[in-house]
């Protein structure tokens, strides 16, 4: 059985690992966000789906590009969530 320690860890550790899963998709949607955002203060333009579609479009990209990386963070937490329970015998 884990000890109180190892199942705070356990928690940590996934919360870490959902922190640097999304924040790739997370900084790139916030950065067009911002772009969108700006120009549309400029130009006076606020229509919804100026600010949507980009932003959707833009984290699907992220999405491509990082995949790979996400996959492969993905895969070695859950590695560590099997090598924890093979600790326990489970």
């Amino acid at each position: 059985m884990l000890s109180q320690a190892e199942i705070i860890h356990v928690i940590q550790d996934g919360v870490y690992t959902i922190l640097i899963v999304s924040a790739p998709m997370l900084v790139i949607g916030l950065v067009i966000g911002l772009i969108i955002s700006i120009m549309q203060a400029t130009t006076q333009i606020h229509e919804q789906t100026l600010a949507f579609v980009p932003k959707i479009v833009s984290i699907f990209v992220a999405l491509i590009i990082f995949g790979g990386f996400m996959l492969t963070t993905l895969t070695e937490f859950l590695e560590r969530i099997f090598s924890y329970l093979n600790s326990l015998g489970v």
